[in-house]
């Protein structure tokens, strides 16, 4: 491993420590040469995965694209950083999970908004707005009626509860 500070093609690892539920493993090293510290991250390589955009183009996976969208749908919301990389996290691991080399971008959509529905309904309707690209305002409100009636049906479930 290179030193990024002396350039040196020697260094010896000084801790050693699995992170991210033990899929990275993060290593302190020490540069034989100048001394200098510097930390790496070491990770499966993760097989490419091809989205199958609506035009029919494709185009590498790429989890910084989801996490802006989200980002952007939940501006000014109270849904903090850890909870929208949770979320990429949790999207990519599903589509991963399917085991094949492409995927559609409407499904990755899909799974963005079953989880962005649980967590913030605003950012939701946002990035629905976006994904969806409603064609007039009747198809909104028709999803803002979705929206309002699932939550009157959580409110039934856990008045229930009570």
């Amino acid at each position: 491993m290179h030193c990024p500070h002396c350039h040196h093609n020697g260094s010896r690892v000084v801790d050693s420590r699995p992170t991210d539920e033990g899929r990275v493993i993060r290593r302190r090293r020490e540069c034989e040469n100048c001394g200098f510290r510097f930390t790496t991250f070491e990770r499966i390589e993760a097989t490419p995965l091809l989205v199958i955009k609506k035009n029919g183009t494709r185009e590498e996976f790429n989890r910084e694209k989801i996490l802006r969208g989200i980002i952007r749908s939940a501006e000014k919301r109270p849904v903090g950083m850890d909870v929208m990389t949770k979320l990429v996290d949790e999207v990519e691991n599903e589509v991963r999970s399917l085991g094949e080399n492409e995927v559609s971008s409407q499904l990755i959509g899909e799974y963005v908004m079953k989880r962005l529905a649980d967590i913030d309904e605003i950012s939701y309707i946002r990035f629905a707005s976006v994904y969806r690209q409603f064609k007039d305002m009747s198809v909104f409100l028709e999803e803002l009626k979705d929206v309002m009636n699932k939550d009157k049906k959580k409110g039934a479930s856990s008045d229930k509860k009570k």
